[in-house]
This record gives structure tokens, C-alpha cells and sequence, in this order.
């Protein structure tokens, strides 16, 4: 263990709320948007981007003030989609090093990242810093980010800084000079504090860190002198760390219904990019995918699906959706559409040098989704024998790639093959102590050389197809020598036989 200086990376997303709904709409990059938070007719402005304040448009206003302007975008407040955001955030913060600590305040995203001992691994504090705001950036957020050895040096910074995509470093014996020209607004004081300072004529963090130890402890106590600290950039903090939880989770809001199925496609297009990236930088592949839609009445709409092999190819999951949604089509007008994914291990086939090329496993998803639309899920897949005795019964269920382990394999193959005819064929039989010793079986007699049996099987008596069957498997020849080995059934309850199969 050593005993090194700490060093901490402020990472501030300003106008949040805003910036979480048009993360998903690039169309409204460059039309004034504004996000209303309360209930009607209450409603304020919570956020707002640049184009809507530039336009003249503040924090607090209401709706009748806004439609005052010229045409500008009113969004509704989403706290779903803001949580999806930030722990989405974090995850990103949480890459860099596992030290996060959340200081989210109501319309902004903040949070402190300890980057000691990082160097060997993204390089100085300024190429980290770069590197953080280039993924939160392919995100679609744009931030600010301050690097200072003291942890409320970068949350001031970071807060003040007014050209987005900005990092900034602050060197070691420089944070009382770098915090000296800064408002009093980023130390987020309390109404009474601020109209204390503001009338001794304090506006500046410069200020306040001139101002005597014992005199303002005084007059504004403990709290003034832990403020006096701050503005100095020499208050000590104890980080409290979080772990940023893996959620594949995204969410999007739309500002009208919508019933028109492939502008749908278009969002969740977005929303996978930015799934399939987090996912790969885990080196994991998505699993399976939840489509939920909000409709119109309070009801909602959900859809999994799930592929036979885990992948990232955003072409297969958009038409495995789009697929899907044509069988079952929401019933009501989209409000709102969110994904929800699993992540699962990237498969690898290692193939021989003379091994052919196998299918591709995207081609089988596909075609598996398309026959079901085609004939319905309950008829695709793999059949399976159930827990009966029951003739000819067989279920069918998910269709799943079968492991390559070796211990897996048959150890042995069989050299006699069954054909079961379906449907059973009819049979004539002649009996020598209730035993078949002659049969007749598509125009051609036949003397039972060898015999085995019978099995007899019953069952399902409860109901109209109750079934009783005796089995019989058999060696007969014919009148030109040929050989038939068959087996032969007897229906008990309607006494009639048949030719169940044929063994080759």
C-alpha cells in the first residue's frame, strides 16, 4: 500500500433532464426545447437546452409564458428515463476507475471519480479526461470535467465551466487562484447564506476566502468556516464511494402516439447502439432483448426476444424485433418504448482446417422468426418427447444450439433405423393363440418367423381419446422370400390393427 496524493476528476452534465430526452431525438438538436416538470396548470420549466435560452426562455417559467415564444418544443419531465440515464452514467464513470461517488443534484448529473493510480492505464490526468468525455459524448450527453487534488476544487469547477466539452486541470498549490474568480452560486448555498453574503458585498469565492477565520465563524458558525475552506480549495472531503449497477436498460418518450410500427424501429435503433456499445466494452454480447411499450389507457405492451446465440449484430436484433412485433402488434397507440437486456457471452467457433464453413447462426434466427409468424410460435422449434406412454405424442419447445462439449456426443451409434408411419397404415392379421402368425400389409401375405411382445399401453381414460394399444415387433417373410421387419400395433378399444413402422 502507498500513500499516494489524491487526485479526483469531476464529471458535471448540466440541463439534465433536457438532455435525457433529446439523447434519442438528433432532429431537435437545433430547435428550442424545453422540459416542463408539475402538474397542469403548475407546470415550470425544469431544463431547457441552448437554443431555448438563447431564445430568452428561463428556468421557472410557466406554460402560459412559454407560449409567448416562437414555437419552441415542450417535453414532458421523465424520471424513468432520467434514472436509466444516470446509472447508465455511472457505468461510464465507474470504467475508468472503481471509486464513484454520486453528487447528482435535481436538474443535473454530478459525480467524483478518485483516478489514483490510473495513470498506467489511461494514460495523465488529461488524456483520462478526454478519453471520459469522448464516451460520454458517444453516449449522447455532453459534459464538463474538472481534475483537481481536492475533491470541492473540481465539483466548483466542473460546475462553472460554460463551453461544454471542456476538461480542465487545476495544479497542485493553484486551487485558491482558480476558484477565485468564480460566483458564490457554485457552492450551492442555502437563500439565507447567499443574502448574508450578498450583503457584504461578497460575489465571489475570492472573496469569501479573504475574509477572517474568527470573525466569520462568529457570525455565520462552523458552516461559514467549512464554506471560507471551500472557497480556499483546502476543505478536506471523505469520498463515499457507490458501485455502479450493470443495468441494459433505455428508455425513450414520445411526444405524440404513435401507431405506425417501422418509425417505432427507428428509436429502438438508437437505443440498441447505445446498448451493443456498453455491452462490448465488457467484451459480453446481448442475450435476449425486452421490448415494453406504453400505450394509450394505461396499458402497456411487452415483448422478449431471444436469439439462439448471444450477438451485437444491430442489423439481426431490428429485424428479429421487427419480426416479432408485426405477430403481435400492440393494441393501442405508443406512448413510450423501452428496452430491457441480458447480457451473455460472446460464442466462438474454432473450426478444423479441412472443417466446411457452418451456416450462420443470424440466417436460423431469422428464419425461425419468420416461420412462426408464418404458422405461430406453438408450431416451431425442436420436438421433444413428453412423460407418457401416449403414441405419436411429442411437444416442442425453443429451439436452442446444442453445446459442443464432447461428453456431450453419442458414445455409440445405431445401425437399425425405425420409419414410424404417419399416419399408422392398416393391417390385416391372422391370430394362433391370440398371437399375429400371418398378416396381409399393402397387397403382399406375410408368415411371422420371429415374434417379440406384446407392450401394452394404456391411459387418458378420463376423457373421449382414452387409448389401450398392444405392440407387437415382428419378423415375417413373404411368399417371394422378402423379408418385412415391422412393428404392429392393436387398437384394444376399437380392436383394430395397424402397421405403426417399418425398421430398415
Amino acid at each position: 500500500m502507498t500513500n499516494e496524493t489524491p487526485l479526483y476528476a469531476c464529471l458535471y452534465v448540466r440541463e439534465f433532464p433536457a438532455q435525457t430526452l433529446l439523447r434519442h431525438r438528433p432532429e431537435l438538436h437545433d430547435a428550442a426545447c424545453v422540459v416542463m416538470s408539475g402538474e397542469a396548470p403548475s407546470e415550470k420549466v425544469c431544463s431547457l437546452n441552448t437554443k431555448a435560452r438563447l431564445s430568452g426562455i428561463k428556468h421557472g417559467m410557466s406554460r402560459v409564458e412559454i407560449e409567448t415564444f416562437a414555437n419552441p418544443i415542450v417535453m414532458r419531465r421523465s424520471v424513468a428515463a432520467e434514472n436509466i440515464t444516470k446509472a447508465a452514467c455511472l457505468e461510464i464513470a465507474g470504467s475508468f476507475s472503481p471509486r464513484v461517488e454520486d453528487r447528482s443534484e435535481d436538474t443535473a448529473y454530478l459525480c467524483g471519480i478518485d483516478i489514483v493510480g490510473t495513470r498506467s492505464l489511461f494514460g495523465p490526468p488529461e488524456q483520462l479526461g478526454k478519453r471520459l468525455l469522448a464516451q460520454i459524448r458517444a453516449f449522447g450527453m455532453s459534459a464538463n470535467i474538472a481534475i483537481s487534488k481536492n475533491f470541492h476544487t473540481a465539483v466548483c469547477l466542473a460546475k462553472s465551466l460554460s463551453r461544454r466539452g471542456t476538461v480542465q486541470i487545476v495544479e497542485s498549490g493553484e486551487e485558491a487562484n482558480a476558484l477565485s474568480f468564480l460566483p458564490m452560486t457554485v457552492l450551492d448555498l442555502s437563500d439565507a447564506q447567499l443574502e448574508t453574503f450578498t450583503s457584504w458585498g461578497i460575489y465571489r469565492l475570492g472573496q469569501l476566502s479573504a475574509l477572517p477565520e474568527k470573525g466569520l465563524i462568529s457570525r455565520m458558525g462552523q458552516e461559514g468556516n467549512r464554506l471560507r475552506q471551500m472557497a480556499a480549495g483546502l476543505l478536506p472531503h471523505h469520498f463515499q464511494a457507490v458501485e455502479p449497477p450493470f443495468r441494459l436498460e433505455d428508455r425513450l418518450e414520445l411526444d405524440a402516439p404513435l401507431d405506425v410500427l417501422e418509425s417505432l424501429l427507428f428509436g429502438i435503433a438508437m437505443m440498441l447502439d447505445q446498448l451493443i456499445a456498453r455491452v462490448s466494452a465488457r467484451v459480453l454480447a446481448l442475450a435476449c432483448v425486452t421490448v415494453t411499450l406504453d400505450l394509450e389507457g394505461d396499458g402497456t405492451h411487452e415483448r422478449t426476444v431471444r436469439p439462439a446465440l448471444p450477438t451485437n449484430d444491430k442489423e439481426l436484433w431490428i429485424k428479429l424485433i421487427h419480426l416479432d412485433l408485426e405477430a403481435h402488434p400492440p393494441q393501442a397507440a405508443i406512448l413510450a418504448v423501452g428496452l430491457r437486456a441480458e447480457p451473455g457471452s460472446t460464442s466462438k467457433v474454432q473450426l478444423g482446417l479441412f472443417t466446411p464453413q457452418l451456416p450462420e447462426a443470424s440466417r436460423l434466427d431469422i428464419t425461425l422468426a419468420r416461420l412462426s409468424a408464418l404458422v405461430g410460435e406453438c408450431n416451431v422449434g425442436s420436438p421433444a418427447l413428453p412423460d407418457q406412454h401416449r403414441p405419436g405424442s411429442f411437444r416442442i419447445e425453443p429451439f436452442v444450439l446444442p453445446s459442443g462439449d464432447p461428453s456431450n456426443r453419442p458414445t455409440s451409434i445405431s445401425r437399425v433405423s425405425l420409419r414410424q408411419l404417419r399416419p399408422p397404415e392398416p393391417v390385416m392379421v391372422t391370430l394362433k393363440g391370440a398371437k399375429p402368425e400371418k398378416l396381409r400389409f399393402r397387397t403382399r401375405r406375410y408368415v411371422v418367423e420371429n415374434l417379440y411382445g406384446p407392450w401394452l399401453a394404456s391411459g387418458a381414460w378420463w376423457n373421449r381419446d382414452r387409448y389401450g394399444l398392444e405392440q407387437w415387433d415382428l419378423d415375417a417373410r413373404s411368399e417371394d422370400g422378402s423379408i418385412l421387419c415391422c412393428c404392429v400395433t392393436r387398437d384394444r378399444v376399437r380392436n383394430r390393427w395397424q402397421m405403426a413402422a417399418l425398421y430398415d
